[in-house]
Protein backbone atom coordinates (compact mmCIF):
# COMPACT_ATOMS: atom_id res chain seq x y z
CA UNK A 1 0.00 0.00 0.00
CA UNK A 2 1.22 3.63 -1.04
CA UNK A 3 0.82 6.24 1.46
CA UNK A 4 -1.96 9.01 -0.12
CA UNK A 5 -1.57 6.95 -3.38
CA UNK A 6 -5.11 5.40 -3.82
CA UNK A 7 -8.51 4.96 -2.97
CA UNK A 8 -7.27 2.02 -0.51
CA UNK A 9 -5.08 3.82 1.63
CA UNK A 10 -7.81 6.71 2.27
CA UNK A 11 -10.22 4.14 3.29
CA UNK A 12 -8.09 2.45 5.47
CA UNK A 13 -6.62 5.97 6.98
CA UNK A 14 -10.43 7.31 7.29
CA UNK A 15 -11.10 4.08 9.32
CA UNK A 16 -8.13 4.72 11.40
CA UNK A 17 -8.51 8.39 12.02
CA UNK A 18 -12.42 7.59 13.42
CA UNK A 19 -11.84 6.58 16.68
CA UNK A 20 -8.94 9.74 17.08
CA UNK A 21 -11.43 12.15 16.18
CA UNK A 22 -14.04 10.68 18.82
CA UNK A 23 -11.48 11.01 21.35
CA UNK A 24 -10.49 14.68 20.32
CA UNK A 25 -13.74 15.39 20.88
CA UNK A 26 -14.08 14.19 23.77
CA UNK A 27 -11.25 15.77 25.17
CA UNK A 28 -9.03 12.80 25.68
CA UNK A 29 -5.71 12.54 24.45
CA UNK A 30 -4.96 10.97 21.00
CA UNK A 31 -0.91 9.94 21.69
CA UNK A 32 -1.79 6.38 22.65
CA UNK A 33 -4.30 5.62 19.74
CA UNK A 34 -2.04 7.41 17.46
CA UNK A 35 1.13 5.11 18.23
CA UNK A 36 -0.87 1.98 17.66
CA UNK A 37 -2.19 3.80 14.19
CA UNK A 38 1.34 4.50 13.63
CA UNK A 39 2.44 0.95 13.75
CA UNK A 40 -0.10 -0.78 12.36
CA UNK A 41 0.18 1.73 9.14
CA UNK A 42 3.75 0.81 9.06
CA UNK A 43 2.83 -2.60 8.67
CA UNK A 44 0.80 -2.03 5.56
CA UNK A 45 2.96 -0.28 3.84
CA UNK A 46 5.99 -2.65 4.55
CA UNK A 47 4.86 -5.95 5.95
CA UNK A 48 4.38 -7.85 2.73
CA UNK A 49 8.15 -7.14 1.13
CA UNK A 50 10.07 -9.29 3.12
CA UNK A 51 13.48 -7.40 2.56
CA UNK A 52 11.69 -4.17 3.27
CA UNK A 53 10.85 -5.39 6.44
CA UNK A 54 14.35 -6.57 7.61
CA UNK A 55 15.93 -3.19 6.04
CA UNK A 56 13.60 -1.49 8.61
CA UNK A 57 14.27 -3.63 11.91
CA UNK A 58 17.84 -3.20 11.20
CA UNK A 59 17.57 0.27 10.82
CA UNK A 60 14.96 0.83 13.33
CA UNK A 61 17.81 -0.99 15.98
CA UNK A 62 20.70 0.46 14.37
CA UNK A 63 19.46 4.31 15.23
CA UNK A 64 17.69 3.66 18.43
CA UNK A 65 21.46 2.22 19.33
CA UNK A 66 22.78 5.01 18.29
CA UNK A 67 20.58 7.88 19.79
CA UNK A 68 20.32 6.15 23.54
CA UNK A 69 24.36 5.63 22.93
CA UNK A 70 24.87 8.94 22.09
CA UNK A 71 22.53 10.18 24.97
CA UNK A 72 24.96 8.36 27.08
CA UNK A 73 27.91 9.75 25.17
CA UNK A 74 26.59 13.37 25.72
CA UNK A 75 26.63 13.41 29.63
CA UNK A 76 30.30 12.66 29.51
CA UNK A 77 31.92 14.59 26.93
CA UNK A 78 31.29 16.90 23.86
CA UNK A 79 33.89 15.63 21.69
CA UNK A 80 32.82 17.07 18.37
CA UNK A 81 34.63 14.18 16.60
CA UNK A 82 32.18 11.47 18.44
CA UNK A 83 29.35 13.79 17.34
CA UNK A 84 30.41 13.52 13.68
CA UNK A 85 30.97 9.75 13.73
CA UNK A 86 27.70 8.87 15.20
CA UNK A 87 25.88 11.47 12.75
CA UNK A 88 27.59 9.69 9.61
CA UNK A 89 26.83 5.84 10.93
CA UNK A 90 23.13 7.07 11.28
CA UNK A 91 23.18 8.52 8.11
CA UNK A 92 25.50 5.22 6.21
CA UNK A 93 21.92 3.69 5.38
CA UNK A 94 20.80 6.49 3.82
CA UNK A 95 24.10 6.33 1.76
CA UNK A 96 24.23 2.92 1.10
CA UNK A 97 20.54 3.17 -0.18
CA UNK A 98 20.90 5.88 -2.35
CA UNK A 99 24.14 4.40 -3.95
CA UNK A 100 22.78 0.48 -4.12
CA UNK A 101 21.08 0.93 -7.79
CA UNK A 102 24.76 1.30 -8.91
CA UNK A 103 25.47 -2.09 -7.16
CA UNK A 104 22.39 -4.00 -7.14
CA UNK A 105 20.16 -2.63 -10.35
CA UNK A 106 17.65 -2.32 -7.48
CA UNK A 107 16.92 -0.19 -4.33
CA UNK A 108 17.65 -2.17 -1.08
CA UNK A 109 15.43 0.05 1.32
CA UNK A 110 12.16 1.08 2.74
CA UNK A 111 9.49 3.37 2.45
CA UNK A 112 10.26 6.79 4.74
CA UNK A 113 14.36 6.52 4.89
CA UNK A 114 15.07 9.39 4.02
CA UNK A 115 12.64 11.77 6.05
CA UNK A 116 13.22 9.13 9.10
CA UNK A 117 17.36 9.63 8.60
CA UNK A 118 16.61 13.39 9.18
CA UNK A 119 14.52 13.34 12.16
CA UNK A 120 17.60 10.71 14.14
CA UNK A 121 20.39 13.33 12.76
CA UNK A 122 18.06 16.16 14.15
CA UNK A 123 18.30 14.57 17.57
CA UNK A 124 21.41 13.84 17.86
CA UNK A 125 22.10 17.21 16.51
CA UNK A 126 20.84 19.10 19.08
CA UNK A 127 21.83 16.49 21.84
CA UNK A 128 25.01 17.78 21.14
CA UNK A 129 23.92 21.36 21.03
CA UNK A 130 22.43 20.33 24.93
CA UNK A 131 18.98 20.90 23.41
CA UNK A 132 18.14 17.40 24.02
CA UNK A 133 19.18 15.20 26.96
CA UNK A 134 17.33 12.19 26.86
CA UNK A 135 14.10 10.71 24.74
CA UNK A 136 12.19 7.35 25.70
CA UNK A 137 11.95 4.65 23.54
CA UNK A 138 8.17 5.69 22.59
CA UNK A 139 8.47 8.64 21.97
CA UNK A 140 11.61 8.07 19.65
CA UNK A 141 9.83 5.49 17.75
CA UNK A 142 6.20 7.92 17.69
CA UNK A 143 8.34 10.40 16.27
CA UNK A 144 10.36 9.41 13.83
CA UNK A 145 7.85 6.63 12.32
CA UNK A 146 5.32 9.29 12.87
CA UNK A 147 2.76 7.68 9.80
CA UNK A 148 1.10 11.09 7.91
CA UNK A 149 4.64 12.29 7.37
CA UNK A 150 6.55 8.98 7.14
CA UNK A 151 7.11 9.24 3.06
CA UNK A 152 7.63 12.35 2.35
CA UNK A 153 7.50 14.67 4.97
CA UNK A 154 7.27 17.18 6.78
CA UNK A 155 10.19 16.99 8.60
CA UNK A 156 9.11 18.16 12.40
CA UNK A 157 11.75 18.65 14.75
CA UNK A 158 11.52 16.20 18.03
CA UNK A 159 10.77 18.95 20.63
CA UNK A 160 8.15 20.78 19.15
CA UNK A 161 6.75 16.96 18.21
CA UNK A 162 6.76 15.65 21.66
CA UNK A 163 5.61 19.07 23.40
CA UNK A 164 2.50 18.48 20.56
CA UNK A 165 2.00 14.81 21.52
CA UNK A 166 1.89 14.99 25.20
CA UNK A 167 0.01 18.51 25.04
CA UNK A 168 -3.83 18.13 26.49
CA UNK A 169 -6.39 19.25 23.77
CA UNK A 170 -10.22 20.24 25.27
CA UNK A 171 -12.40 19.00 23.14
CA UNK A 172 -13.75 22.48 21.89
CA UNK A 173 -10.25 23.71 20.99
CA UNK A 174 -10.39 20.24 18.70
CA UNK A 175 -13.94 20.41 17.26
CA UNK A 176 -13.34 24.42 16.71
CA UNK A 177 -9.77 24.05 15.27
CA UNK A 178 -7.94 21.06 14.79
CA UNK A 179 -10.82 19.30 13.32
CA UNK A 180 -11.71 21.79 10.62
CA UNK A 181 -8.51 22.69 9.87
CA UNK A 182 -7.50 18.95 9.61
CA UNK A 183 -10.32 18.18 7.44
CA UNK A 184 -10.02 21.68 5.33
CA UNK A 185 -6.25 20.53 4.69
CA UNK A 186 -6.54 17.31 3.66
CA UNK A 187 -9.38 18.55 0.68
CA UNK A 188 -7.32 20.75 -0.27
CA UNK A 189 -4.32 18.63 -0.52
CA UNK A 190 -6.25 16.23 -2.90
CA UNK A 191 -7.68 18.78 -4.92
CA UNK A 192 -4.14 20.11 -5.20
CA UNK A 193 -2.62 16.44 -6.01
CA UNK A 194 -5.22 14.30 -7.69
CA UNK A 195 -7.35 17.14 -9.61
CA UNK A 196 -4.68 20.06 -10.45
CA UNK A 197 -1.76 18.09 -10.34
CA UNK A 198 -2.93 14.73 -12.26
CA UNK A 199 -4.49 17.02 -15.04
CA UNK A 200 -1.04 18.66 -15.71
CA UNK A 201 0.13 15.77 -15.65
CA UNK A 202 -2.48 13.62 -17.81
CA UNK A 203 -3.33 16.17 -20.28
CA UNK A 204 -0.08 18.52 -20.13
CA UNK A 205 3.37 16.88 -19.01
CA UNK A 206 2.17 13.32 -21.01
CA UNK A 207 0.87 15.21 -24.40
CA UNK A 208 4.21 16.93 -25.04
CA UNK A 209 5.59 15.47 -27.80
CA UNK A 210 9.14 13.24 -28.17
CA UNK A 211 12.35 15.23 -29.43
CA UNK A 212 14.32 18.18 -27.30
CA UNK A 213 12.96 21.05 -29.56
CA UNK A 214 12.73 24.31 -27.53
CA UNK A 215 9.18 24.84 -27.70
CA UNK A 216 8.82 21.46 -26.00
CA UNK A 217 11.32 21.99 -23.58
CA UNK A 218 9.73 25.42 -22.98
CA UNK A 219 6.24 23.21 -22.39
CA UNK A 220 7.44 20.86 -20.54
CA UNK A 221 9.33 23.55 -17.33
CA UNK A 222 6.11 25.05 -17.34
CA UNK A 223 4.66 21.57 -16.72
CA UNK A 224 6.42 19.73 -14.52
CA UNK A 225 7.13 23.14 -12.05
CA UNK A 226 3.23 23.23 -11.84
CA UNK A 227 3.12 20.03 -11.49
CA UNK A 228 5.73 18.84 -9.40
CA UNK A 229 4.13 21.69 -6.56
CA UNK A 230 0.43 20.68 -6.65
CA UNK A 231 1.71 17.08 -6.23
CA UNK A 232 4.06 17.39 -3.35
CA UNK A 233 2.32 20.69 -2.07
CA UNK A 234 -1.10 18.26 -2.47
CA UNK A 235 0.72 15.49 -0.57
CA UNK A 236 2.03 18.07 2.11
CA UNK A 237 -1.34 19.33 3.15
CA UNK A 238 -2.78 15.74 3.24
CA UNK A 239 -0.47 15.08 5.45
CA UNK A 240 -0.48 17.92 7.63
CA UNK A 241 -4.24 17.53 8.05
CA UNK A 242 -3.98 14.46 9.12
CA UNK A 243 -1.86 15.04 11.76
CA UNK A 244 -4.06 17.91 13.27
CA UNK A 245 -7.18 15.06 13.42
CA UNK A 246 -4.15 13.12 15.48
CA UNK A 247 -3.52 15.91 17.37
CA UNK A 248 -0.38 16.91 16.19
CA UNK A 249 -0.02 20.12 14.56
CA UNK A 250 3.24 19.19 11.83
CA UNK A 251 4.98 22.17 10.28
CA UNK A 252 3.87 24.04 7.10
CA UNK A 253 5.52 22.91 4.04
CA UNK A 254 4.31 25.81 1.61
CA UNK A 255 3.90 28.84 1.63
CA UNK A 256 2.90 30.50 -2.01
CA UNK A 257 6.18 29.96 -3.31
CA UNK A 258 5.69 31.10 -6.83
CA UNK A 259 5.31 35.02 -5.65
CA UNK A 260 8.54 35.04 -4.27
CA UNK A 261 10.92 37.81 -5.27
CA UNK A 262 14.09 36.09 -4.96
CA UNK A 263 15.64 33.01 -4.58
CA UNK A 264 16.61 33.33 -0.82
CA UNK A 265 12.69 34.04 -0.50
CA UNK A 266 11.36 31.07 -2.87
CA UNK A 267 13.78 28.64 0.06
CA UNK A 268 12.19 30.56 3.25
CA UNK A 269 8.70 29.34 0.71
CA UNK A 270 9.15 25.92 -0.84
CA UNK A 271 9.34 22.73 0.81
CA UNK A 272 9.83 24.93 4.14
CA UNK A 273 10.62 21.92 6.69
CA UNK A 274 13.23 20.62 4.83
CA UNK A 275 14.94 24.05 3.56
CA UNK A 276 14.99 25.09 7.35
CA UNK A 277 16.52 21.34 8.32
CA UNK A 278 19.50 22.01 6.03
CA UNK A 279 19.83 25.58 6.65
CA UNK A 280 19.63 25.08 10.47
CA UNK A 281 22.09 21.70 10.53
CA UNK A 282 24.47 22.33 7.59
CA UNK A 283 24.60 26.15 6.02
CA UNK A 284 24.18 27.76 9.54
CA UNK A 285 26.18 25.04 11.44
CA UNK A 286 28.54 25.75 8.67
CA UNK A 287 29.16 29.42 8.32
CA UNK A 288 29.16 29.71 12.28
CA UNK A 289 32.41 27.40 12.84
CA UNK A 290 34.15 28.99 9.21
CA UNK A 291 33.76 32.61 11.29
CA UNK A 292 34.83 31.22 14.52
CA UNK A 293 37.85 29.19 13.13
CA UNK A 294 38.80 32.63 10.60
CA UNK A 295 38.77 30.26 7.09
CA UNK A 296 38.07 32.84 4.92
CA UNK A 297 38.51 36.68 5.27
CA UNK A 298 34.95 37.62 4.74
CA UNK A 299 31.53 36.10 6.36
CA UNK A 300 29.96 36.38 2.36
CA UNK A 301 32.93 34.00 1.61
CA UNK A 302 32.02 31.40 4.09
CA UNK A 303 28.16 32.15 3.57
CA UNK A 304 28.67 31.31 -0.58
CA UNK A 305 30.37 28.26 -0.08
CA UNK A 306 27.99 27.52 2.53
CA UNK A 307 25.36 27.83 -0.06
CA UNK A 308 27.15 25.65 -2.36
CA UNK A 309 27.43 22.79 0.19
CA UNK A 310 24.26 22.86 1.30
CA UNK A 311 22.53 22.98 -2.01
CA UNK A 312 25.19 20.47 -3.36
CA UNK A 313 23.95 18.19 -0.32
CA UNK A 314 20.20 18.74 -1.36
CA UNK A 315 21.37 17.90 -4.55
CA UNK A 316 22.51 14.20 -4.00
CA UNK A 317 20.01 13.57 -1.12
CA UNK A 318 17.83 12.90 -4.35
CA UNK A 319 20.22 10.63 -5.87
CA UNK A 320 23.87 10.20 -6.99
CA UNK A 321 22.48 11.35 -10.75
CA UNK A 322 24.81 13.78 -12.65
CA UNK A 323 21.24 16.18 -13.13
CA UNK A 324 20.69 16.25 -9.32
CA UNK A 325 24.51 17.65 -9.05
CA UNK A 326 23.93 20.00 -11.57
CA UNK A 327 20.04 20.98 -9.65
CA UNK A 328 22.42 22.14 -6.21
CA UNK A 329 25.14 23.97 -8.08
CA UNK A 330 22.20 25.77 -10.60
CA UNK A 331 20.11 26.69 -7.13
CA UNK A 332 23.56 27.90 -4.83
CA UNK A 333 24.82 30.01 -8.18
CA UNK A 334 21.47 31.53 -8.18
CA UNK A 335 21.19 31.99 -4.18
CA UNK A 336 24.16 33.72 -4.25
CA UNK A 337 23.20 35.90 -7.89
CA UNK A 338 20.60 37.41 -6.06
CA UNK A 339 22.13 37.76 -2.87
CA UNK A 340 25.16 39.65 -4.43
CA UNK A 341 23.00 41.33 -6.68
CA UNK A 342 20.69 43.09 -3.82
CA UNK A 343 23.88 43.85 -2.21
CA UNK A 344 25.71 45.70 -4.47
CA UNK A 345 22.84 46.85 -7.26
CA UNK A 346 22.17 50.74 -6.76
CA UNK A 347 19.09 49.96 -8.98
CA UNK A 348 17.71 47.20 -6.69
CA UNK A 349 17.58 49.59 -4.01
CA UNK A 350 16.20 52.31 -6.03
CA UNK A 351 13.31 50.38 -7.03
CA UNK A 352 12.79 48.05 -4.89
CA UNK A 353 9.83 49.42 -2.82
CA UNK A 354 8.03 50.05 -6.56
CA UNK A 355 4.71 47.48 -7.64
CA UNK A 356 6.34 47.55 -10.95
CA UNK A 357 9.59 46.06 -10.32
CA UNK A 358 8.10 43.52 -7.24
CA UNK A 359 5.88 42.09 -10.18
CA UNK A 360 9.11 41.83 -12.43
CA UNK A 361 11.19 40.23 -9.84
CA UNK A 362 8.93 37.69 -9.23
CA UNK A 363 8.20 36.59 -12.98
CA UNK A 364 11.81 36.77 -13.56
CA UNK A 365 12.33 34.51 -10.54
CA UNK A 366 9.76 31.90 -11.38
CA UNK A 367 11.22 31.57 -14.67
CA UNK A 368 14.85 31.17 -12.65
CA UNK A 369 12.81 28.63 -10.50
CA UNK A 370 11.47 26.85 -13.80
CA UNK A 371 14.64 26.04 -15.02
CA UNK A 372 16.25 24.62 -12.06
CA UNK A 373 12.68 22.30 -11.57
CA UNK A 374 13.85 21.53 -15.69
CA UNK A 375 17.40 20.65 -14.57
CA UNK A 376 15.87 18.55 -11.46
CA UNK A 377 13.70 16.28 -13.79
CA UNK A 378 15.83 15.16 -15.75
CA UNK A 379 14.74 15.93 -19.36
CA UNK A 380 17.48 17.83 -20.18
CA UNK A 381 19.46 14.64 -20.30
CA UNK A 382 17.30 12.06 -21.81
CA UNK A 383 17.46 11.67 -25.59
Amino acid sequence: MTPYGDLFFFYIMTLALIPAIILGLLGKKIKNYGFVVTLLMLALFIGRDKIELICFIMFYFGELILIKGYFYIRKKTDNRWIMRITVFLSILPLILVKFSPFVTKTVIGFIGISYITFRTVQILLETYDGLISDMGIIDFTYFILFFPSLSSGPIDRSRNFEASVNKSIEGKVYANEYLPDGVYKIFKGVAYKFLFGNFIYAYWMMKIPEGHTLAHTISYMYAYTLYLFFDFAGYSSIAIGTGYLLGVKLPENFNAPFISRNMKEFWNRWHMSLSFWFRDFIYTRFVMESMKKKRFKSRFTASYIGYFLTMITMGVWHGFKIHYIIYGLYMAAMIILADYFQRKSKLYKKYKKRTWWAVTAIVFNFHVVSFGFLIFSGYLLNK
